[in-house]
């Protein structure tokens, strides 16, 4: 398998039905969607996740918004305060980007590849509305050339991140 042995061995753990979709190397979310295929049929930017490693005081979570959408912190903070509150945990009062060599230590794979399992991470996952909604979709591998394709209903049973709605139009 072309992907790293940790993440294939916790999809297999996990009982995920997933497929590895090959693409040319790619550093973005949106080049992925820009030039992945399955069976000539061209993936939609809003079936392809952007895992963004985010950090809010000492706690580092993730945050998946669709390729062709990007980040809107205002309202992911609304939505990270809104489920501390749910938890009885104070609210945060920022969010940022987690610092690169934070992701290099404890992420699996390439920066920028992240693999967006909860369970395999240890870290909290948000996930906006709009990807929530796909019937599936396509996660890093932690490899530039291959993401990983899973139904989104396991994914969204299996990881339980949390749903909002914090993208925003590029």
């Amino acid at each position: 398998m072309p992907i790293p042995k940790k993440i294939e061995n916790y999809l297999k753990e996990a009982g995920y039905k997933y497929e590895i979709v090959e693409h040319r190397t790619t550093y973005t979310a949106w080049d992925t969607a820009q030039t992945t295929q399955k069976q000539e049929k061209k993936i939609k930017p809003e079936e392809i996740v952007k895992a963004l490693a985010v950090k809010s005081g000492k706690d580092h979570f993730l945050a998946l918004v669709p390729a062709n959408k990007k980040l809107d912190k205002k309202k992911l903070l609304k939505t990270v305060n809104t489920q501390r509150k749910k938890d009885k945990i104070p609210a945060v009062k920022s969010i940022d980007l987690a610092k690169e060599a934070w992701m290099k230590k404890n992420l699996p794979g390439k920066v920028g590849a992240t693999p967006a399992f909860r369970n395999l991470l240890g870290l909290d996952v948000y996930i906006d509305n709009i990807l929530a909604k796909q019937k599936n979709i396509y996660i890093g591998s932690g490899e530039y050339e291959f993401s990983i394709e899973v139904p989104t209903k396991q994914y969204l049973k299996t990881e339980t991140p949390v749903k909002g709605s914090f993208s925003a139009k590029k």
